[in-house]
């Protein structure tokens, strides 16, 4: 008699795992392969002299610590959000829920001129903000601002089905032994609610940190200020420079893959100390 649970709707392990490498490959690894390559085209010192440059490097100061902050206050404000949105319930609720998902929808570009609008001098916030001494648009608070806005679905979504099945009755239990409120989020709550934050936090950053539609309209685009490193690509890429666009990228590659994978160990660990492995 055959084993319960052994038959699979898939032909076979080989020409699945044949399909898999296929198409992984296609798709993601010769692409990143073609990168490498073609910047391998300059000499070492060539090389780090175009990835030093001063501009550069201020460029990668801008894109991956705005990046990493905004991802962090997506982490913050996108867990209240999605409990607000699967503890409560308030008016609107179905059209705040469907707003959550609209930087998914929305064009790049489209989020760029409207925040812009919004921000800018004479626009609907920044007319009251700049009086105050608070320039969004055309600074790097609005490439904060961009960045959080097309993050934010990212760790609501991620940890709202985590919330909708965890159980009412481990927040009753630690009410009943005594626990103050801060003590059964801190003790009972974060343990569990960790690692979907962290994933939320990792796909929130992997997406600011290349955004460039949204950004370019609000940054202001200035030298050693707001200037982000997809931009140094496409400049380079108008020159005609190739080989140093492909150089920008491969730094860029290899950082963010870097910290992508301190922050998916971090999670491996977290779900261990928990006992919830994925």
């Amino acid at each position: 008699m055959a084993r319960r649970g052994s038959f699979n709707v898939l032909p076979g392990f080989n020409l699945a795992l044949g399909y898999t490498l296929v198409y992984l490959s296609l798709v993601v690894l010769i692409p990143l392969a073609a990168v490498f390559i073609k910047s391998s085209a300059l000499s070492f010192g060539e090389f780090w002299e175009v990835v030093s440059a001063p501009r550069v490097v201020a460029s990668y100061r801008v894109s991956f610590g705005l990046s990493l902050l905004a991802a962090a206050i997506n982490t913050v404000f996108g867990l209240m959000l999605a409990w607000a949105l699967v503890r409560y319930s308030f008016p609107g609720k179905k059209l705040v829920d469907a707003l959550v998902d609209l930087p998914f929808a929305l064009p790049t570009a489209v989020a760029g001129i409207a925040l812009t609008a919004l921000y800018a001098g004479n626009g609907w916030l920044g007319q009251y903000l700049e009086p105050l001494g608070i320039k969004v648009a055309f600074a790097p608070l609005g490439i904060l601002v961009a960045l959080i806005f097309i993050g934010l679905p990212f760790v609501v979504r991620t940890v709202q089905p985590i919330l909708e099945d965890l159980d009412t009755e481990l927040e009753e239990a630690a009410a009943s032994l005594g626990a103050a409120r801060g003590q059964t989020f801190r003790l009972v709550l974060l343990p569990i609610l960790l690692p979907a934050l962290m994933t939320g936090f990792a796909l929130a950053f992997a997406r600011a940190v290349g955004e460039y539609g949204s950004v370019i309209f609000i940054a202001g685009n200035l030298p050693f200020v707001s200037e982000i490193t997809p931009l140094m690509i496409i400049t380079k890429l108008e020159q005609y420079d190739y080989t140093g666009a492909t150089a920008i990228a491969v730094v860029m590659l290899v950082l963010s893959f870097i910290l992508l994978l301190v922050i998916n160990l971090l999670q491996a660990w977290t779900a261990r100390r928990t006992g919830r492995n994925r």
